[in-house]
């Protein structure tokens, strides 16, 4: 929609007519059509629509089936509920199609695939995958759910493009549990880095989304097997790793102790005598000098530039006290010293350190894509307990997402309405409603638009 045919001040007051109205329900019919035939027989395509719609209108209320349904002519909590719990769909097809769509709005040959996971609090034992765990939404150990994701982030924007549950092995050890609600038995358990490359794996084969780069958080890179998997598989990736996370500074010797002529002969390579061991990444920058530390702007942000202190080394991996092989190790800090982070990268020798540096960063839009959709397009915001259940509420939740970013790109910022639209009073939190109301659309819209972009 171009800045000639749309009246931004009608927008922001909540005034519109019936051509915008028309224009902005198309677009949803369209988005739709996209994927209708994925859901099977023409009542699912039909359950499909609605539930989606609600998904993005409904706002005063917990996105479940009951709310969903009062905010949609034609729908009911039970109808609503099957779609969800007992239609046959699948949601792999869909996932599929949603990176093709993806790939028209963002696509790069510079594209970062981002891995992070975020945890959905719950009461009780019988939801899939729920446990005592790390939920990174309270902050602190929690009955939750926890599902890992994958964002594709490009200099056009950020969504996410792909999911798994994550079962612990309180849940995979007992079958009864698991059939209870109809995880398949095909399903083991998988640590979230297995998971986490699955999706990598899946993303890659459709061969929709264009880009080498992975970046994620230290429960990632912390782990030997996640970045071993990532390298052969031809990934190049900037990890961040805890602080306590050892390396070497410098190529060590190794050897084969000489064989002393009793008990069994030496086989395990250790270091030569006199050899400096491993040291963790923390060491290495506190004997940093000022002189190795760069200014660089990885981003333009709402509150201005995202400009930190980098520093960077060659060094090698310690696996097991011994070297591993040879890395980058990327250190960032604020302009004041704090809140320093780490990274280790597999990037070739000659990799510029700003764009080491700017796929780290790239990582913060998984955060803020968990954020819009959890307040936007309800996506902690479920009430089923079943393996189905789960995965068909995300994969809806996660298109309504992608309907909120094509919004935005096809009005623009230009035309996406203000903050203050947010507050304006709409049908669509009040009242059924049978076509999308593009003042609640709208104000989502402008909410999910790209606040922050790399440079």
């Amino acid at each position: 929609m171009s800045s000639d045919s749309f009246d931004a001040d009608r927008w922001r007051n909540g005034i519109l007519d019936q051509v915008e109205f028309e224009r902005i329900a198309a677009s949803f019919a369209a988005f739709h059509q996209e994927f209708a035939s994925l859901f099977g027989r023409k009542e699912a395509r039909q359950r499909s629509e609605q539930y989606l719609r609600g998904l993005l209108v409904q706002q005063t209320d917990r996105r479940n089936a009951e709310n969903v349904s009062e905010a949609v002519d034609g729908a009911t909590p039970r109808s609503l509920q099957r779609f969800l719990t007992e239609s046959p769909w699948s949601d792999e097809p869909v996932i599929d199609r949603l990176q093709a769509y993806v790939s028209r709005l963002l696509n790069s040959p510079d594209g970062v695939f981002v891995l992070d996971e975020t945890g959905f609090p719950k009461k009780g034992k019988k939801s899939v995958g729920v446990a005592r765990q790390y939920c990174g939404t309270l902050g602190k150990v929690a009955n939750c759910q926890l599902g890992v994701f994958v964002a594709y982030v490009s200099e056009q924007g950020h969504a996410l493009v792909d999911k798994r549950l994550y079962l612990p092995r309180e849940w995979t050890d007992d079958p009864d549990r698991c059939r209870a609600v109809d995880i398949p038995e095909t399903v083991d358990y998988q640590s979230i880095t297995e998971l986490g490359l699955s999706m990598l794996h899946q993303v890659r084969t459709a061969g929709y989304l264009m880009g080498r780069w992975v970046t994620a958080d230290e429960a990632y890179g912390k782990v030997p097997t996640f970045r071993d998997a990532l390298d052969a598989d031809e990934w190049l990736y900037v990890l961040e790793v805890p602080c306590s996370q050892p390396i070497f500074a410098q190529p060590v010797k190794t050897q084969v102790p000489a064989w002393s002529g009793r008990g069994r002969k030496p086989t395990k390579l250790r270091l030569v005598d006199g050899e400096p061991g491993p040291q963790a990444v923390e060491a290495m920058a506190a004997s940093l000098t000022a002189e190795d530390w760069q200014l660089l702007t990885v981003a333009e942000g709402a509150q201005g530039p995202r400009t930190y202190l980098f520093a960077v080394q060659r060094v090698w991996e310690s696996r097991e006290g011994l070297p591993g092989r040879e890395c980058w190790l990327v250190l960032r800090r604020n302009p004041d010293g704090s809140e320093p982070k780490y990274y280790l990268s597999n990037a070739p020798v000659d990799t510029p350190l700003l764009t080491l540096a700017q796929v780290g960063a790239k990582r913060w839009p998984i955060e803020t894509e968990f954020q819009m959709e959890k307040n936007e397009t309800g996506l902690d915001e479920y009430e089923v307990r079943s393996w189905q259940g789960w995965h068909h509420h995300i994969t809806m939740a996660l298109l309504a997402g992608i309907f909120l970013l094509s919004l935005q790109q096809e009005w623009g910022e230009k035309d996406a309405p203000s903050d203050s639209a947010a507050s304006q009073p709409c049908a669509a939190r009040t009242a059924p409603a049978a076509n999308l109301d593009s003042s609640g659309i709208a104000a989502l819209a402008r909410r999910h638009s790209v606040a922050e972009r790399t440079i």
